[in-house]
């Protein structure tokens, strides 16, 4: 058997040979032979197998405010892997080349969890992160990998469209996730209809993960024509209060073409709106993304709202802090980790 085809950790064994997955909240019914909704796991003789651990479709050191994570590590970079396909049926997916795809172990480019910590060192990364695809799918290795780094004193992060089951992300949580990135998709019913999910289950792992102890920044791709309504976005801002709290970032990040989607690209002003109705409602920190150069990808003191972290981009090009506190007034504001200019 390949190395990338190892027993899975979550699920349950049935009559007849037939299992149920725990890694995901799909949590698919899955007879012996067949593969579940992602078809990165499949029923071999009443056993439940991953068919990717360690099977990598991508990797690049990647600066960590392209996750984006604003408030964690500025200016530091994490080695970033992905493998292949993906739990949600979004039409527009920007990584569709892999994410639409499912693995062939026979093909697979398989790298260990101790060589992938040994990567990201020689790399001059000051962690790592699961990325790309969903990275649920690599539940596995992902525990695996988090365990080792951890003890290299590394961090670890996963961008995620937050849909793994409550026992998969306390398990991450443990082995060692410092950090999550949460693509919440809209409300109830684009997520519903676009994606093939509950947006429920997305907060309820919001709330969780914040429970948990981990920094959580949370992202919604404005789409056009599907998600990019007034009312729709203020009642996501309002939820984001309400389960998040005020001082979680949230990241309105621009949308453009792409896989079976063809809907024009977001024009700025649409999310100019959605940044200006989360400050608007009280949120601490709020962003635009995808549009190198605008203001609104800068950190500013919600004190005295002068410029803290001035980004172009991914790269960090000045850092107004004194530790976690604002040069200027002193303000204490979210940092988790050191930030640095990207040059430095």
């Amino acid at each position: 058997m390949a190395e990338t085809i190892q027993e899975a950790l979550l699920y349950e064994q049935l009559e007849e040979k037939n299992v149920r997955c725990g890694v995901c909240e799909r949590r698919c019914f899955i007879s012996p032979n067949q593969l579940g909704f992602c078809k990165t796991r499949k029923n071999i003789g009443g056993k439940l197998y991953t068919l990717i651990y360690g099977d990598i479709s991508s990797m690049s050191a990647n600066p960590i405010e392209k996750k984006p994570f604003y408030h964690f590590w500025p200016g530091s970079k994490a080695l970033t892997v992905g493998s292949w396909s993906c739990n949600f049926t979004c039409p527009w997916c920007q990584n569709w080349g892999i994410s639409k795809f499912p693995p062939e172990p026979d093909k697979a480019n398989y790298i260990s969890p101790g060589k992938f910590v040994e990567l990201v060192i020689k790399k001059g990364c000051r962690g790592t992160s699961i990325s790309f695809n969903e990275p649920t799918l690599m539940l596995e290795w992902s525990l695996d990998v988090f365990r080792l780094a951890r003890k290299r004193g590394l961090y670890n992060t996963f961008v995620s469209n937050g849909y793994m089951t409550v026992e998969a992300l306390k398990m991450l949580v443990e082995a060692g996730l410092d950090a999550m990135n949460v693509d919440v998709k809209g409300d109830e019913r684009t997520v519903r209809e676009y994606c093939g999910a509950d947006v429920e289950i997305v907060w309820r792992n919001i709330r969780e993960a914040k429970k948990l102890g981990i920094h959580v920044e949370i992202v919604n791709l404005v789409i056009p024509g599907v998600n990019d309504g007034e009312d729709q976005l203020r009642n996501l801002v309002k939820r984001c209060l309400r389960e998040a709290g005020r001082e979680t970032p949230i990241h309105f990040t621009a949308y453009y073409p792409a896989f079976r989607f063809d809907a024009p690209p977001t024009p700025v002003s649409k999310l100019e709106m959605a940044h200006n109705l989360a400050v608007e409602e009280g949120m601490m920190y709020a962003y635009v993304g995808n549009i190198p150069g605008h203001p609104f990808e800068n950190t500013y003191c919600p004190a005295c709202g002068r410029v803290l972290i001035r980004r172009f981009g991914f790269e960090v090009l000045e850092v107004n802090l004194i530790g976690k506190r604002c040069e200027f007034c002193g303000e204490e504001v979210l940092l988790i980790g050191e930030a640095k200019c990207s040059s430095m």
